[in-house]
C-alpha cells in the first residue's frame, strides 16, 4: 500500500480505491487490468458488462483521479462485489487476488473499529523496510500534518489532484528549491509509485513538516480561498521552511538536502547507470 495516497498494489499493479460510507471501493478498470493484463481494460470491461448486465448492479460511480490529474466518475466495487466481479473474469491470478483483496478489506474493517491499528500497521511496514524508529515517528507525524493541510485545501475550493500537486510543488520549491518531480530525479527515484517522502532524511522530513504546518496556519489566518490565494499561502509557508533550512545550513556548514534514498543497493545502482 502507498501509505499516503491510499493506492494499493498487487504484484506491481496499482489499484485506485476510495472510502465511501465507511468501506473501501476499488476501481473496476484497475481490477480488470490487473487480472487480465489487457492493453485495453476499459474496452474489456465494456464488453464484459454488456454481456453480463447483472454486473452493473454491483457497481457505484465514484470520482477517482485519472492520469491527467482530474477526478472522473468511475465504476467502483466494494470488497464483496469485487469477489463477484472476479468470478466473471478467467484469470490465473484470481485466487491470489482474492486472498489479497480479503486481507485489504478485512484490515479496513479492523481499522474502523480501532483506528490505532492503521498506525501500527504503518509503523510495522516501515520497520520491515529497514527504517529506524526515530525516522518512522517523524514520517507518521508528517502524514498527520499533511492530512490537516489537504483537508484545509479541500474546504477552500481546491478540488482536483492537479491543483493539489501545484500547491505541493509551491511549498517544495520554496523550501528546497525543487519541485517534487525535480526532487525525485535528484534522489534517483524513477518509478511513479516511489513516494519522495519515503526517501527523505530526518532534516528533509522536518523541513517538509514546517513548510506544510506553516502553510496550514497561514491559510487559516488569511482565509485563503481558491487556487490562487492558497498558492500565495503555500509560498509563504515554504519560505518559512526555507529560512529555517538556510539558518541550519549556515550553522553546520553544509547542505541538508541529500541525494541519498532508501532504495535497495541493487536498485540504486541500476537507476544511476
Amino acid at each position: 500500500m502507498d501509505i499516503e495516497t491510499g493506492l494499493v498494489v498487487f504484484r506491481d499493479r496499482a489499484i485506485r480505491r476510495i472510502q465511501h460510507k465507511g468501506e473501501w471501493y476499488f476501481s473496476v478498470v484497475d481490477i480488470v487490468r490487473t487480472l487480465t493484463e489487457s492493453p485495453s481494460p476499459r474496452q474489456y470491461w465494456g464488453v464484459l458488462k454488456g454481456r453480463e448486465t447483472q454486473l452493473l448492479t454491483i457497481c457505484l460511480q465514484l470520482k477517482l483521479p485519472s492520469v491527467d490529474g482530474k477526478f472522473y466518475a468511475t465504476d467502483c466495487v466494494n470488497t464483496e462485489s469485487a469477489f463477484r466481479l472476479i468470478q466473471s473474469i478467467p484469470s490465473k491470478k484470481a485466487e491470489p487476488f482474492k486472498l489479497w483483496l480479503a486481507q485489504v478489506g478485512y484490515e479496513r474493517v479492523e481499522e474502523i473499529q480501532n483506528p490505532e491499528l492503521a498506525q501500527k500497521r504503518m509503523r510495522k511496514l516501515y520497520k520491515a523496510k529497514g527504517y529506524s524508529n526515530a525516522w518512522i515517528e517523524k514520517r507518521v507525524r508528517g502524514i498527520a500534518i499533511r492530512d490537516e493541510l489537504t483537508d484545509e485545501w479541500k474546504n477552500r475550493e481546491v478540488k482536483t489532484a492537479k491543483e493539489f500537486a501545484i500547491l505541493t510543488n509551491e511549498i517544495s520549491k520554496a523550501t528546497f528549491g525543487k519541485t517534487v518531480g525535480e526532487y525525485k530525479e535528484f534522489k534517483s527515484l524513477k518509478k511513479k509509485n516511489q513516494n519522495l517522502r519515503d526517501h527523505m532524511n530526518d532534516w528533509e522530513l522536518i523541513l517538509t513538516m514546517i513548510g506544510e504546518k506553516a502553510t496550514t496556519d497561514i491559510t487559516k489566518e488569511t482565509d485563503s480561498q481558491g487556487l490562487h490565494e492558497c498558492k500565495e499561502s503555500a509560498n509563504k509557508g515554504g519560505n518559512i521552511a526555507k529560512r529555517t533550512r538556510k539558518d541550519i545550513e549556515g550553522n553546520i556548514g553544509k547542505s541538508i538536502i541529500s541525494e541519498e534514498n532508501f532504495l535497495p543497493q541493487k536498485k540504486r545502482l541500476k537507476l544511476r547507470k
